[in-house]
């Protein structure tokens, strides 16, 4: 009765009843927590939008208890599985109804077995891992398993460490990663979320016993996962992710939700979607993708799945499901519905700010941080058992062998102690070995530190003697010789707790270069209207706001999680430089947790072709010890240096070897005193013990017997029993009395021992200053023909990064060759993301001392800048001064592009280089002042450091923010720049970059006529007054962006009020000091700030800032001279 009437009713307002009854019926039959989802719910209410579509929610107590001939009639059933959902009822429904099928429900069981999975992308030829199944639930048939300690082979197939071991029931989502022994060992299990937590570090190595388990090669993907979510064969949404294995914590937004990024699939990614969907038969599908070494693969298949937060997504699922249900049901339900035109997505197209340069490439080469003493022994060895290790490595092919795994250290350490018990047996074995017992007995003693062989902290080598050890002196016997094997043992040089927070703390503020890396909050600045207050209270509310990694550097944070920052980190193969890389990086990403799941998945070994390791050819090896050897020779000089010496020590008048000289005067004399300075020491040393009360009080728990052993070797090798001081001991030397002035200082001082300590330090300290530069060449062409031989390969690799920007290819030497959209955001959906389309490349190179003495000589005096030019002179004043290339130095590259520019304009693109010689002597000294950093830059000129002193101080700022001013061009041109008057600050200032606001400058010879930086200038509180600067005829230069006029006077305005509003109670307001490029801040400048105690300061001194060497380069310019280099070895064209 009602139906009828409210048909009449409606015929009465014109509707036309029987259309409106020729609807197609949507079931949706899943579990109740699916259907009440809110991507279900968004997607259904846009469903119910369509006209000839009507969706009806089947009850989760139907479902589960009611006989499916009682289950709701509809025409099209999407229905999917998840815990609990009785698959196989919904099969039978299927068979009795016959509706229309979104997603097959018979294929959804496969997608329960991983194995059924991988046949089946196998079978569709869809790129996934290389894999292995361990079946244990296969009968009687036993699995071919075998583990060791840094593979396991699974039926024939090897697997090495890292791989990964998933079970084989796909709801099973404990999955683990297990690490090889070099890079730390343990795993990382990977669970179902649980709150903020995805995976957890774990120290067991050893892979499970019980179960039937998929193992696969680990792929590296630079700690990001991407998510696909196919919605038909045409149609794929995408999203970037951090790796759950990378630490294990899950980034919230505000609402509690997992923070992920839209990106844009390549082509080839495309197409895997669409087989995906159509393999699986599941028109709604999520799979995870892994893009690791320039391709993508398939690891996991989800079946049905929504995105989670993303409108637009809604919008085109819910109609492209619409149009496929009625595209397919209504001629049969004779439904008048046409197929409407769809447009293909338009084309995305890279959006610039302004007219400003924008950051596209920052490369940086940087030492490894703070480590123990380098040890070293060598050992004449003819056991057979040694040959028989050394012939199953196959060291008869190379002539040598070196043993770094666990399972290799075991079998020398065990030759070792089954020596040392004949010896002391005296059996017949004694007679067979020549090896002295004192010498065994250290191996077995460095081999047994710690307990364990995990990490790279020790390593043995084998060399073959085809005739024994050669003579040390031309009076012995020269009769024939049998073959022997030289045992070299190193151990000691392993990164020390204050070298990782050095270098994590480095990576913090080296992304506050990065555009927006000065704001605390993601976005660029708060509104005018908000007050510094307001800000805070808005910036404590986000995750980790107390921590300086939740707050800092948000614009590459952002630029990274959003797919838009192209990161590579390579490190030499030597582990304290692998665990600097990863600890930079968790510095870098703000990460967390244990740095082995770091150091795996984003840190790239580079030990081939010499790119970071020492493994240049023969050639240059010879003039490296031909170097070394006229140096030693010169040392050896009983007799004051006179000006011929100094010469001949010092062709290139470096003023720090030239101040090093005056101070050594007899080199012999100063060596003599140095020996009798050690014997000094390694007499107080059981002294020390004993006021301690032997408690192992030394820093890193090094024993008092290894303190001992470690200056007592270096006494007997630095004056061995030829009475001629052995002069490569002595950067040994100098290593081990910074190590203890810096880490053991509270057991030296107060005491006679810390005075004989500080007088060691001071003359190896000079000593050093001569002999490690001087190795690298005496003269010009020695220099750069051995830094050309070591750090070539370093440098096609810098040409090839910078040249990427300019083509938007790759050369064949830069082997991530990755298509152009791999690392892009797809701004259609990247709401709240501004500038969507940049794209920032950043190449981390972590290496050795080696590598950094050559790459500075190579661009310092390899002929870079030609002719006068006066930035360049303070330059190179600067790096004639530094003494010392410490733990932690950089060398950085940044390219910035100009894109209203024509491309082959010189103009376009802008290099600048900056040098920071690391972290400060632990001994405080004169050090010389930097040339500043970004010099011609211009900010608010003020003092941040100032003025996070008084916030400390409780003073608060008053004065209100007036609205930013937006920087525009002006229509006026000039020729040239404004000029910019040029303060002197005094040397501390340039030293610490942080001089108090109005400080009176003090003149060195040093810095007369350098730029400065710019925190050194005087505050200007209001910006009223537009017009320029002052100017000097005397010092007119280019401003790096060549802004001329008021578009300067504009720009500063702009510059100043950015500044202003940083956050004054930062940490990076006392690191930093120049607003930079699209308002970023510039430089890390980790000085310790002062805590009143001294010897706490001591332990972990800052890291000098980085001072520019030149910000005026083109790229045109820098890459000839790349060219060049490394592509004519010969004498390069003076600087």
């Amino acid at each position: 009765m009602m139906d009828g009437c409210e048909d009449d009713w409606m015929d009465d307002l014109g509707y036309d009843t029987e259309d409106e009854s020729k609807q197609v019926i949507v079931g949706i039959c899943a579990m109740e927590k699916k259907t009440h989802s809110k991507p279900m719910t968004e997607i259904l209410t846009r469903l119910e939008e369509f006209q000839y579509i009507k969706t009806r929610i089947f009850s989760e107590t139907t479902i589960l208890n009611d006989p499916v001939e009682d289950w709701p009639i509809c025409d099209c059933l999407i229905a999917f599985h998840s815990s609990g959902f009785p698959l196989q009822k919904a099969i039978e429904y299927a068979k009795l109804r016959k509706p229309f099928i979104i997603n097959n429900l018979q294929a959804q069981f496969d997608i329960q077995d991983r194995r059924e999975v991988y046949k089946i992308l196998c079978r569709d030829r869809i790129e996934l891992p290389r894999h292995a199944v361990l079946e244990r639930d296969g009968g009687d048939k036993e699995p071919e398993f075998e583990e060791d300690d840094d593979h396991v082979i699974v039926n024939g197939v090897v697997f090495n460490k890292p791989f990964v071991e998933k079970p084989v029931d796909a709801e099973d989502h404990n999955i683990i990663i297990y690490y090889p022994a070099s890079a730390g060992g343990g795993s990382q299990r990977l669970f179902r979320k649980i709150g903020s937590r995805s995976s957890v570090y774990s120290p067991e190595s050893n892979v499970r016993k019980t179960g039937s388990y998929i193992y696969e090669d680990f792929m590296a993907t630079d700690g990001t996962d991407v998510k696909v979510y196919t919605v038909g064969p045409d149609y794929a949404h995408a999203e970037a992710r951090k790796s759950p294995a990378l630490d294990g914590k899950v980034e919230r937004n505000s609402e509690g939700k997992e923070v992920r990024y839209p990106v844009i699939l390549s082509n080839k990614e495309k197409l895997i979607a669409r087989k995906v969907c159509l393999a699986f038969k599941q028109m709604v599908c999520g799979f995870d993708l892994l893009r690791a070494n320039g391709k993508s693969y398939v690891c996991d298949v989800n079946g049905f799945s929504f995105v989670k937060n993303s409108r637009k997504y809604y919008d085109d699922c819910a109609k492209i499901l619409g149009n496929m249900i009625l595209r397919e049901l209504a001629p049969a339900l004779q439904i008048p519905w046409t197929m409407p035109f769809q447009l293909d997505d338009p084309p995305i197209v890279p959006t610039t700010v302004g007219k400003m340069m924008e950051l596209r490439c920052v490369v940086a080469v940087i030492r490894h941080g703070d480590r123990t003493p380098k040890q070293k022994m060598k050992l004449e060895v003819k056991h057979p058992k040694f040959f028989d290790i050394f012939e199953r490595m196959d060291g008869y092919r190379t002539g040598h062998v070196k043993l770094k795994k666990p399972n290799h250290l075991q079998e020398v350490l065990d030759i070792v102690r089954f020596l040392l018990k004949e010896i002391e047996k005296g059996g017949s074995s004694n007679e067979i070995i020549e090896e002295k017992k004192s010498k065994l007995e250290q191996v077995r003693y460095v081999l047994e530190m710690y307990g364990h062989f995990s990490g790279i902290n020790r390593k043995v080598q084998l060399k073959y003697q085809p005739k024994g050890r050669p003579n040390s002196t031309s009076s012995e016997d020269e009769g024939p010789r049998e073959p022997s094997l030289l045992l070299v043992l190193k151990w000691g040089g392993e990164l020390t707790p204050n070298g990782r927070v050095q270098a994590e703390e480095l990576g913090q503020v080296f992304r506050c270069m990065y555009p927006g890396g000065q704001d605390l909050l993601i976005g660029g600045l708060p509104p005018a209207t908000e007050s510094p207050d307001d800000r805070n209270v808005r910036g404590a509310s986000l995750p980790n706001s107390s921590e300086f990694t939740g707050t800092q550097g948000l614009g590459l944070l952002r630029l990274h999680s959003t797919y838009r920052h192209d990161l590579k980190i390579y490190a030499s193969d030597e582990g304290r430089v692998q665990m600097t890389a990863a600890a930079f990086a968790k510095g870098l990403l703000a990460l967390e947790g244990e740095l082995t799941p770091i150091l795996v998945q984003m840190v790239k070994s580079a030990n081939t072709n010499g790119l970071l390791d020492n493994d240049c050819d023969a050639s240059k090896y010879q003039t490296l010890n031909r170097v070394k050897t006229k140096l030693h020779e010169q040392l050896q000089r009983d007799g004051d240096f006179d000006y011929d010496d100094e010469k001949n020590l010092n062709p290139c008048n470096k003023i720090s070897v030239a101040n090093a000289l005056r101070f050594i005067g007899n080199p012999v004399q100063c060596c003599k005193h140095v020996h009798s300075l050690i014997q000094e020491l390694n007499s107080m040393i059981p002294l020390l013990q004993e006021e301690n009360g032997g408690r192992q009080v030394l820093y890193h728990s090094e024993t008092w017997d290894l303190m001992a052993r470690r200056w007592g070797k270096l006494e007997k090798d630095f004056l061995p029993k030829s009475g001629i001081f052995d002069i490569s001991k002595i950067p040994d030397i100098y290593d081990c009395i910074k190590y203890d002035m810096q880490h053991n200082r509270s057991i030296l001082d107060p005491g006679p021992a810390w005075n004989t300590a500080l007088q060691l330090y001071t003359y190896v300290k000079n000593l050093a200053d001569v002999v490690i530069p001087q190795e690298y060449g005496i003269t010009m062409e020695e220099k750069l023909t051995i830094a050309q031989g070591i750090c070539t390969p370093l440098l096609k690799k810098i040409r090839a990064d910078l040249q990427r920007n300019v083509n938007g290819g790759g050369s064949k030497e830069d082997e991530e060759g990755t298509e152009g959209t791999v690392n892009r955001l797809n701004p259609r959906y990247s709401s709240g993301v501004s500038s969507p389309g940049r794209h920032v490349r950043t190449r981390l190179y972590f290496t050795s001392e080696s590598h950094i003495h050559s790459l500075l000589t190579v661009l310092t005096h390899g002929g870079l800048i030609k002719g006068v030019d006066e930035q360049w002179t303070r330059a190179m004043e600067y790096v004639s001064l530094v003494s010392e290339l410490n733990y932690m130095t950089q060398i950085v590259i940044m390219l910035y592009e100009d894109p209203t520019k024509d491309p082959s304009s010189e103009e376009r693109f802008h290099v600048e280089l900056h040098f920071s010689p690391g972290v400060n002597c632990c001994v405080d000294k004169d050090l010389p002042p930097g040339p500043g950093f970004r010099p011609h830059s211009r900010n608010n000129e003020h003092s941040p450091a100032n003025m996070a002193g008084k916030h400390r101080d409780g003073v608060e700022l008053t004065r209100k923010l007036k609205p930013l001013p937006s920087f525009r061009e002006s229509e006026e041109t000039s020729p040239t720049s404004d000029q910019i008057m040029i303060r002197k600050p005094s040397d501390v200032e340039s030293m610490l970059d942080l001089s108090p606001t109005g400080a009176k400058s003090t003149t060195s010879r040093y810095d007369v006529g350098r730029p400065r930086s710019l925190d050194n200038e005087t505050q200007v509180p209001e910006f009223e007054n537009p017009d320029p600067p002052s100017i000097s005829v005397q010092e007119k230069r280019g401003h790096r962006l060549s802004l001329p006029g008021s578009k300067m006077t504009n720009y500063l305005r702009f510059l100043q009020e950015l500044a202003t509003r940083q956050n004054n109670n930062s940490i990076a307001s006392q690191l930093f000091s120049t607003a930079v490029i699209s308002g970023s801040s510039s430089v890390p400048n980790l000085q310790s700030p002062g805590t009143g105690d001294i010897r706490k300061d001591m332990s972990n001194p800052g890291i000098r800032s980085l001072e520019t060497l030149h910000n005026s380069l083109s790229l045109r310019q820098l890459d000839t001279f790349l060219d060049g280099i490394t592509n004519n070895p010969q004498s390069p064209s003076k600087s």
